[in-house]
């Protein structure tokens, strides 16, 4: 068994390491940016309803030529590190779903996105790229773009913490067929509890449970169907999420 545990330990070294602030941020940034995105591209339709596809498209784009897409970069960034000295996250790292939450509420994210497209639009018509009749259009129905981006971003975090809690539920269940050796239950919720893994902003709790449910769970599984392991071989499950 030491060739398989050492084996067990190169494979799942990399997955095991501790989560860091440039994930979190990168997951967030990644995120919210859809969102926003999704809303430019629903709110200049309703904006801007005379207007044919390509004509609204040669606007975004023109608008993403004209600084748009950077400052929302910079919106979304400013208000992760500003939402996080608000909420008191020193360490630079969120704990829980419910503290990003929190920063990003308080961050001033709306008031960063208005202020891209102002900028952006400001760019533009000094550059007779977007007309200033459209340009006013778009400025006076910008709050619908800011609404359809506050309530999904809510939303999202809604999913997170609903996506949260289903894992833990996933995980009470898989340590219920662990006490009853019953190998077909665990793997029924192995696989969810994966699944739910990919959508879930990494946090570092969460993600040392799961992994140390996958460690036993290899284990048991490289050894077919064994559950008689030894402590050595549970504590190196631990070990592997420190």
């Amino acid at each position: 068994m030491e060739n398989l545990l050492e084996h067990e330990e190169k494979q799942n070294l990399q997955e095991n390491e501790l989560v860091t602030k440039e994930e979190q941020n990168g997951f967030l940034n990644s995120t919210i940016g859809k969102i926003i995105n999704t809303a430019v591209d629903l709110g200049l339709r309703w904006i801007l309803p005379d207007f044919v596809e390509n004509q609204v498209i040669d606007i975004k784009n023109s608008l993403i030529k004209g600084g748009l897409k950077e400052g929302i970069n910079k919106a979304v960034e400013n208000s992760i590190e500003l939402g996080k000295s608000i909420t008191g996250v020193f360490t630079g790292k969120f704990d829980s779903i419910s503290q990003a939450q929190n920063a990003i509420k308080n961050g001033g994210i709306i008031d960063g996105i208005s202020n891209a497209i102002d900028s952006a639009l400001s760019f533009t018509t000094k550059n007779k790229w977007i007309p200033n009749d459209v340009a006013n259009l778009i400025r006076q129905g910008k709050n619908v773009i800011l609404d359809n981006v506050s309530t999904n971003i809510e939303t999202e975090f809604v999913s997170q913490l609903n996506s949260a809690e289903k894992l833990g539920k996933y995980e009470n269940n898989w340590r219920n067929y662990y006490k009853n050796k019953d190998f077909n239950g665990m793997e029924k919720e192995y696989q969810k509890i994966k699944e739910k893994l990919k959508e879930l902003m990494p946090i570092e709790n969460t993600l040392k449970q799961a992994r140390e449910i996958e460690n036993i769970h290899l284990v048991i599984k490289n050894n077919g169907h064994n559950f008689d392991l030894s402590e050595e071989q549970l504590k190196l499950a631990g070990i592997l999420t420190a």
